[in-house]
């Protein structure tokens, strides 16, 4: 459509004619309320801004075994690719705080193992009796998986047994 028919129809409306994508060929201009227009848009700017800014958790404890510490990392990866910031949590237990060193090891061995995906924003800190570690990640061209992600066979739960139990006993 021409730009002086845009113009003239917007005005019959009793509405604006706006311009949505200047670069594209025709430029692409859209008739709506242009108060309306600006809300949405800011709107849309405030949802982006939040999610950037967003944090996920991970718990690990000390004698965590290496299968389950590769799912944490794996799933922890995906939350820093996604964009979220990343906690990570160390609780001990009881005896468990006499080889706070061992903790510090896990914490070192989890912030060496992210080094590819996220920056460390806070280092190891033991706080009463856990250790806190915060992650941020890295911008998206400098990413780099160094887990494979997760199947969807390995999120599921174990498969029954022929006779409908799990643990094999008739």
């Amino acid at each position: 459509m021409k730009l002086p028919d845009a113009l003239r129809k917007a005005q019959s409306l009793g509405l604006n004619l706006v311009e949505v994508a200047p670069n594209a060929t025709p430029p692409v201009c859209r008739i709506v309320d242009f108060g309306k227009y600006r809300y949405e848009l800011s709107k849309q700017d405030k949802e982006k801004k939040t999610a950037a800014g967003k944090l996920k958790e991970v718990k690990f404890r000390v004698n965590i075994d290496d299968h389950d510490y590769l799912t944490k990392v794996r799933r922890s990866e995906e939350f820093l690719d996604k964009g979220y910031k990343l906690k990570v949590h160390l609780q001990f237990r009881g005896r468990e705080m006499a080889h706070q060193e061992l903790g510090m090891a896990l914490m070192h061995r989890v912030k060496g193992d992210l080094v590819t995906m996220a920056h460390v924003e806070m280092e190891p800190k033991l706080v009463g009796k856990s250790i806190g570690m915060t992650l941020s990640p890295l911008p998206v061209a400098k990413r780099k998986r160094k887990f494979l992600p997760m199947e969807d066979h390995e999120m599921e739960e174990e498969p029954e047994d022929e006779d409908g139990d799990e643990d094999g006993n008739e």
